[in-house]
């Protein structure tokens, strides 16, 4: 079974996909860490980020795999690597060049197809999984999104520069000619603004079990 779960930056993704992957034992699977990954494996490089050329002739030697819910870029975890303010700056060019997205869809693919899994990203319910059985779209205002990630502290930028940042990544994201970020018609919508991770969750796994009572889906344990 496949929980596929879209939105903007900022607006609770990964927090509540993580979470509810957790409580229904399923596989949790994030195309960000993905992308993000590629993108600090440019810079630790020394490549031009801005040159898209560059950036396809290193991709067949990339070996980049989730471990046991890690992102490893050959035998190191970059975890702690992947929400620095330079990747933060590259990582939407980056995830806009048509073989990165191969790439990381590929990886996607590979291990959803033998693991019950919930996947998010910002193409996930209309390009990369739209036969998923259940479709989310996690939205939030502007300001709300970059409150959130001004109080994860990892970023050295200011409340107003976050927010821009955020706003420049929105139009990016919305102009891609591939994966643009798009809310399917059939996904179930909430708006978090105004909500806790909690309540979030709560709201999202009622709607997961009800489509699992309705669909007579086997539940896993």
């Amino acid at each position: 079974m496949i929980v596929a779960i879209d939105g903007p930056a900022g607006s609770g993704k990964s927090s509540v996909a993580r979470e509810v992957a957790d409580q229904l034992r399923f596989v949790y699977l994030n195309s960000g860490r993905l992308y993000r990954a590629v993108t600090w494996s440019v810079l630790d490089l020394g490549i031009d980020p801005g040159d898209r050329g560059e950036v396809r002739a290193i991709l067949s030697n990339l070996a980049i795999e989730l471990r046991d819910g890690h992102v490893c870029v050959g035998e190191q975890s970059v975890d702690e690597h992947l929400h620095t303010d330079s990747v933060d700056r590259w990582v939407a060019q980056h995830s806009a060049i048509p073989e990165v997205r191969s790439m990381v869809n590929e990886m996607l693919h590979r291990f959803a197809r033998s693991h019950d899994s919930v996947v998010e990203g910002r193409d996930m319910t209309t390009v990369v999984f739209p036969d998923a059985e259940v479709k989310i779209y996690l939205d939030a205002s502007l300001e709300a999104r970059a409150q959130r990630r001004y109080e994860q502290g990892t970023s050295q930028m200011t409340l107003e520069e976050i927010r821009e940042s955020i706003r420049e990544r929105d139009a990016l994201d919305e102009r891609k000619p591939g994966g643009r970020l798009r809310r399917s018609p059939d996904a179930f919508y909430l708006d978090t603004s105004h909500l806790t991770r909690e309540m979030v969750c709560d709201k999202v796994l009622r709607y997961i079990h009800r489509h699992i009572k309705s669909s007579g889906t086997v539940e896993q344990t």
